[in-house]
C-alpha cells in the first residue's frame, strides 16, 4: 500500500511529465495503483476496524439519562452496573465528555427584592497574618438584596454563636432588620434540607429570627446561585479587602479596618448590575422614622423622603404631642383605673404608681393617626407600619 511519501513522489513525477508506467516501475507497484492515487489526490487512508465495546449495549440507556439531565458519571455508572455493565468508568467518561458541549445549563433568573425585604448571609474562610502569625480568619458576610450594600465581620470560629453575632452586627451596621434572612444550608442555621422538602432550621436560629422579627429562609440544596448576591460579595471581600490589607495587629484592628473599608470604598462603589452607587441606592429610600403615639392606640414607623430634606432639613414630627398638661390629665383620671382600661384592650401596663399612668393616659395625647396623616400629606414621610401596643412600661 502506498504511503504518504510515495504519493508525494507520484505527484512530483507526474508534474514532470513522467508516464504512469515509469512511475509504477520506480515505486514497484502496479500502474493502476498509481492511477488511483492520482485520481484520489492523496495516499490511501488506512481503514480502521471498528472494535466493539462493553459500553455499546448500554449507550441507549446512557443517552436517555443524558437527555433527562443526568450528567453525573458516577450516577450513570451505578445505573448501568445495575443492568449488568461490567466495564469501568474511564470508557464511560470518554463517551460522555464529547456530548457535554450539547448540555443545556440551567439559566439563573435574577431575582430582585424590594427595599427592606431580604438580607443574604454567607460564611467563608481565608488565611492572613494577625499579630505576626499566619491565622485562619472566618468572616460572615451579609448583603442587602435590594441595594447590594453589605457588611462583614471577622472572627476565629464559624460556629452558631459567632454566625449569629455576625448577623446581629450587620443589623446594627445597617440600622434595622430586613423582613427575611436567606442563608445557605450551613449547620448553624439549617439542620437538614432535602431537595423538594422544607428546611429544618436550627432552633437557636429560629429563636434569633423570632427575637429580631425576621423570617428565616434557606437556599434550595445544590442551588447556591439563588444567593448569588452574597456569594459574589464573599469573592469581592477576598479579592479586594484582604488583598489591600494583608497583615493586622489584632482581631480588633482587623474588624476596625473592615468597617473603615466598607464606608470608604465598598459603600461608594458603582454596582455593575444596578448601575448605581451602593450607598446612594441604600439612602434613596430614606431613613426609618419612629413616631411614638400614646399607650392606648398606636405608634408608627415611617420612611423619610427627599422632600423632607428640602423642606424641613430632614426633620419630621417627633410624636403625637400632648393635648392635656400632666395636672389636667391627673384630674381627668380621678375615679378611673387606667391599667384596667388598657387591659381590656389587651395591653399590659406596668408603672410605679397610678399617677404615672394617669399622666400618660391615651386621652392626654393627640390622635396619632391624624398626626401621621398630616406628615404624609405634607410629603415629609411615607407610612411603613402601624404598630399596636401590647405592653407599656412607665417609669
Amino acid at each position: 500500500m502506498l504511503c504518504q511519501e510515495d504519493y508525494i513522489v507520484i505527484r512530483t513525477l507526474k508534474k514532470r511529465g513522467v508516464y504512469q508506467k515509469e512511475i509504477a516501475a520506480e515505486l514497484g507497484v502496479h500502474p493502476r495503483t498509481v492511477s488511483r492515487a492520482i485520481q484520489r489526490g492523496s495516499a490511501p487512508q488506512p481503514q480502521r476496524r471498528s472494535r466493539s465495546s462493553k459500553l455499546d449495549p448500554y449507550k441507549p440507556q446512557i443517552d436517555r439519562l443524558l437527555a433527562e439531565g443526568v450528567w453525573n458519571a458516577v450516577v450513570i455508572l451505578r445505573e448501568i452496573q445495575a443492568q449488568g455493565y461490567g466495564g469501568g468508568s474511564t470508557i464511560l467518561r470518554g463517551y460522555i465528555q464529547p456530548q457535554r458541549k450539547q448540555r443545556q445549563s440551567k439559566a439563573t433568573v435574577r431575582f430582585e427584592t424590594p427595599p427592606g425585604r431580604q438580607l443574604q448571609s454567607d460564611c467563608a474562610e481565608i488565611t492572613t497574618e494577625i499579630g505576626g502569625e499566619e491565622t485562619k480568619v472566618c468572616f460572615i458576610a451579609n448583603t442587602l438584596g435590594y441595594s447590594r450594600r453589605f457588611h462583614f465581620w471577622c472572627t476565629d470560629c464559624m460556629d452558631a454563636e459567632h454566625t449569629y453575632e455576625g448577623v446581629i452586627r450587620s443589623f446594627e451596621y445597617f440600622g434595622g432588620v430586613t423582613e427575611e434572612v436567606l442563608v445557605d444550608n450551613q449547620k448553624a442555621a439549617v439542620l437538614s434540607h432535602r431537595s423538594g422538602e422544607s428546611p429544618r432550621f436550627n432552633l437557636r436560629f429560629v429563636d434569633l429570627a423570632d427575637h429580631y422579627g425576621f423570617v428565616p429562609r434557606a437556599c434550595q440544596p445544590y442551588r447556591a446561585r439563588t444567593k448569588g448576591k452574597d456569594e459574589r460579595m464573599v469573592g469581592y471581600i477576598k479579592q479586594h479587602f484582604f488583598v489591600r490589607y494583608r497583615a493586622f495587629d489584632s482581631w480588633a484592628h482587623l474588624n476596625q479596618l473592615a468597617e473603615q473599608w466598607l464606608r470608604q470604598e465598598a459603600d461608594l462603589r458603582l454596582h455593575g448590575t444596578v448601575k448605581e452607587v451602593v450607598a446612594e441606592r441604600f439612602q434613596r429610600w430614606g431613613q426609618p422614622v419612629l413616631i411614638p403615639g400614646d399607650m392606648g392606640t398606636a405608634s408608627y414607623v415611617l420612611l423619610g423622603t427627599a422632600g423632607a430634606m428640602e423642606q424641613t432639613f430632614g426633620s419630621t414630627c417627633h410624636g403625637a404631642g400632648r393635648v392635656l398638661s400632666r395636672q389636667a390629665a391627673i384630674k381627668r383620671a380621678k375615679g378611673r383605673r387606667i391599667d384596667q382600661e388598657l387591659a381590656a384592650k389587651g395591653i399590659i401596663a406596668r408603672a410605679r404608681g397610678r399617677t404615672g399612668l394617669a399622666e400618660e393616659q391615651p386621652e392626654a395625647y393627640k390622635d396619632i393617626d391624624a398626626v401621621v396623616q398630616c406628615v404624609v400629606d405634607a410629603g415629609l414621610a411615607k407610612k411603613v407600619a402601624r404598630l399596636r401596643p401590647m405592653g407599656v412600661i412607665k417609669g
